[in-house]
């Protein structure tokens, strides 16, 4: 079903992992999805965002995913009554109550919860072998038709998840025996090897197929019970894809792995020394667009119809790669070589390169117009793969000025933070000039929650910045509240600022789930590599949201807004 902008629609965003129900595996599930499309329909919320759901590797991003078109394992609920494979001796042998009495509390434990939701998972599929695979019954059909139907990448992702569990789950396939480092040779290698060996081997690829199979079906019931409440899923297409993935070493050439994309140097915000200097080298493959054009796209045609199996709506992160992509000739790794490097110094190294934009920086007006008719064209295609599916972009960075007028001629909604659009005296752009068709919110997932930055700015007024103490004046000017010094406890800017959102001329007005409760917890911290990132849950688990009093009085508090601003489903 195509959703219409005239219709105004509100929701929340909350990663698929931060989802805690009672009988989770230490981690968010699409038991858990089903349980919010409940509590959204309950408060009269529309849509229901998550981050990509694709599988991760060890760092566990769901922006550097060991394959844009396999799904992680850790969303499919996994009990005997949603694996029917899987008996319950064998899932309470293995799930043991010491065991997910562990795993329940607190962050999610990645590595014990990815060991557990794959041993279960292998014992489910020993039994589907048993009782179907081998005796060819309906359900081994339903399997076979699956495996058919997604052809295009299932074996060779397959064959690449297999190969990294024989390197210490690394998916660094550079690193792995030559005769394994790409799909040919690899199949070769399986086929000549000894009878018992291979069959072992393709077991393990079967394996691989099966979990695949499991997770979407799960999601496309997930998607199909969003439609009958009227709560439409968001899922989120990263632009570029990890060099280490199923995707680059099974289609090589319409990669071009001799550039590194990234974004360019930021001078204003002092982050770290190489992104002020260099800027942000994200280490992602450069497309061959040519040769995807050749092909009709076919690679990208797939990913978007994978997307489109699971939500009904799906975020862009970082459209501006389609236009122009800020790109390295060096790998992340080098980024501390070339840091003291000056650039005559860089060229050295690299045969002449510099970091840069791709195809062209927007220098002139050639450039510009080969950069804007670049993108519109791959936009169009992306529009055609996802058939029904809304497509939304995020495009925050540096945004050439033609990128706006583009989204808005392919009827594409782009994001819309307050505070990040200013007007010349630096106030904040009043929501009711926003397009119709964008998609307003407060923060994304890499922003600090609006409490903890009410607070921050609180913090640095009362130590005598006036800069600050003017911001949280924009702030509540932009509520069209300007009556002295804004409050001072968040709780009584809370309910200003979410109507101001809602109020807005956005089709979409989406928060953070931290930001209808207040919390200052965070989902991500760009640039950090640890533990906390990609692993805070919720509390409480989904039937408890209601029963806390102060996060009911939110919620409620939010569904009134919603329902005073003419967004109710």
């Amino acid at each position: 079903m195509r959703l219409n902008p005239d219709k105004k629609l509100a929701g929340i965003l909350e990663p698929v992992f931060a989802i805690r129900t009672k009988h989770d595996l230490g981690i968010g599930d699409t038991e858990g999805v089903r349980q919010m499309i409940d509590w959204c329909h309950k408060h009269g919320l529309s849509i229901l965002q998550v981050l990509p759901i694709n599988e991760t590797s060890d760092d566990n991003s769901p922006y550097n995913a060991i394959s844009s078109m396999a799904l992680d394992l850790t969303t499919i609920t996994i009990s005997p009554k949603n694996v029917p494979d899987l008996s319950a001796e064998k899932f309470h042998a293995i799930a043991t109550p010491e065991m997910l009495a562990e795993l329940r509390e607190g962050a999610v434990k990645y590595p014990k919860v990815k060991a557990l939701k794959r041993a279960l998972l292998w014992e489910a599929f020993q039994a589907f072998l048993r009782r179907h695979w081998r005796k060819d019954t309906e359900r081994a059909a339903q399997f076979r038709k699956f495996v058919q139907d997604n052809g295009d990448w299932i074996s060779d992702y397959a064959m690449f998840r297999v190969l990294m569990e024989d390197y210490h789950d690394w998916p660094t396939w550079d690193q792995w025996p030559v005769d394994r480092q790409t799909p040919k040779r690899a199949w070769s290698w399986h086929m000549a090897l000894p009878e018992a060996e291979r069959e072992t081997y393709t077991e393990r690829i079967l394996f691989r197929m099966y979990v695949q199979w499991i997770a979407f079906e799960q999601w496309m019931a997930i998607k199909a019970y969003g439609t009958e409440k009227q709560v439409y899923l968001m899922g989120d297409i990263p632009f570029g894809v990890c060099r280490y993935s199923a995707d680059v070493w099974g289609n090589r050439e319409v990669f071009d792995l001799a550039w590194n994309g990234g974004a360019p140097p930021e001078k204003v915000f002092k982050t770290d020394p190489f992104t002020e200097k260099w800027g942000q080298n994200w280490g992602i493959p450069l497309y061959r667009w040519d040769v995807l054009a050749g092909r009709d796209y076919e690679w990208w045609r797939t990913r978007v119809g994978n997307v489109h199996k699971a939500f009904h709506i799906f975020r862009i992160d970082h459209v501006l790669g389609f236009f122009r992509i800020y790109s390295f000739p060096w790998k992340p790794e080098q980024n501390n070589v070339f840091l003291p490097l000056t650039e005559e110094e860089a060229k050295q190294r690299t045969g002449g390169r510099l970091p840069g934009f791709k195809p062209y920086p927007d220098d002139t007006p050639e450039h510009k117009d080969f950069n804007r008719r670049q993108g519109e064209a791959l936009l169009r295609m992306v529009l055609d793969a996802a058939g029904d599916t809304t497509v939304v972009a995020e495009d925050l960075g540096m945004v050439p000025d033609y990128v706006l007028p583009s989204l808005e001629k392919l009827g594409i909604p782009g994001f819309k933070i307050p505070n990040f659009l200013r007007q010349p005296d630096h106030s904040f752009v009043p929501g009711s000039t926003y397009p119709r068709v964008s998609l307003a919110t407060i923060a994304t997932h890499d922003h600090p929650p609006l409490a903890a930055a009410w607070r921050d700015l609180w913090k640095y007024a009362d130590a005598g910045d006036h800069g600050a103490r003017e911001e949280l004046r924009r702030w509540m000017r932009y509520c069209g509240q300007d009556n002295g010094d804004p409050p001072r406890d968040f709780d009584h800017a809370h309910q200003a600022i979410l109507r101001a959102v809602l109020e807005s001329n956005s089709w979409m007005a989406v928060f953070m789930i931290t930001d209808v409760f207040g919390q200052d917890a965070q989902f991500n911290r760009p640039g950090g590599v640890a533990e906390s990132n990609w692993s805070y849950r919720l509390p409480q688990t989904v039937a408890e949201l209601d029963q806390d009093p102060h996060l009911r009085a939110k919620v409620q508090m939010l569904g009134r807004l919603v329902k005073e601003t003419g967004r109710v489903p």
